[in-house]
């Protein structure tokens, strides 16, 4: 979806089902929960340091604490400013996808729908655009950045063929499960469809699965995919796309 998404309250309510379980299996509060078992912070603009004495979180934390419906407030407090400063620092932009230089030989993959709205970004129909957008983003990467370049990226995308096929195949053979990654949308944006909708079909299974699970580390397992993180050297996509 072109422009700035803005994500249903469905995808907050899932977040806070998932923090309440965790409350109750490790007897941890809620309010430390909701920092470290959520992607609120992000979404509500704070970006990546999770300070909890952060005086935005404080507010919604306070709010938090007189609502008489947790889900109303939260999502309320999201509406404020929806998206607002919650995307990571990009050094360069190609349709759906982007870069990060996190440092002179390591970018970080990124990916959003840029679509028009209605549009699946990774139908079969739409894999030579996206080549042809990776092929620009690295022949950009070749031209500033060389050979000697490490490419990662963290997804749930990854566990989806109509994804990998659009990369080498070492890149997505290197997939290996990201744990803990409860603060972020590599886990949790495999809730919302390209119409920026919740997926029900995704989300009934998932609260159904947290009740039959009564110890914090197995949470992580109610979730139909994984987190997963891959890496590759950048020559592999050079040659792959030809640039």
């Amino acid at each position: 979806m072109v422009g700035r998404m803005v994500y249903p309250k469905e995808l907050f309510d899932l977040q806070l089902s998932f923090a309440e379980r965790v409350c109750m299996v490790s007897g941890l509060p809620l309010e430390c929960v909701l920092l470290d078992y959520t992607n609120f912070y992000v979404r509500f603009g704070l970006g990546r340091t999770f300070d909890p004495q952060h005086p935005t979180w404080q507010a919604y934390l306070a709010g938090l604490r007189e609502a008489q419906d947790v889900r109303e407030w939260t999502y309320r407090f999201y509406l404020r400013d929806p998206e607002a400063a919650t995307a990571p620092h990009l050094t360069a932009t190609f349709g759906c996808f982007s870069y990060t230089a996190e440092s002179a030989d390591r970018i970080r993959m990124h990916f959003r729908n840029a679509e028009a709205e209605g549009i699946s970004p990774l139908s079969h129909a739409r894999i030579e655009r996206r080549r042809a957008e990776l092929a620009a983003l690295f022949g950009r990467v070749g031209e500033t950045m060389g050979k000697r370049v490490l490419v990662v990226g963290v997804s749930w995308l990854y566990n989806l063929e109509a994804y990998r096929r659009l990369f080498p195949p070492e890149y997505g053979l290197s997939a290996r499960v990201a744990r803990n990654r409860f603060r972020s949308m590599p886990l949790w944006g495999q809730f919302v469809d390209h119409r920026g909708r919740v997926r029900e079909s995704r989300a009934h299974p998932f609260l159904r699965s947290l009740a039959g699970h009564s110890s914090l580390t197995s949470l992580g397992e109610c979730f139909p995919f994984q987190a997963l993180a891959v890496e590759a050297p950048v020559e592999r996509f050079y040659g792959f796309y030809g640039v």
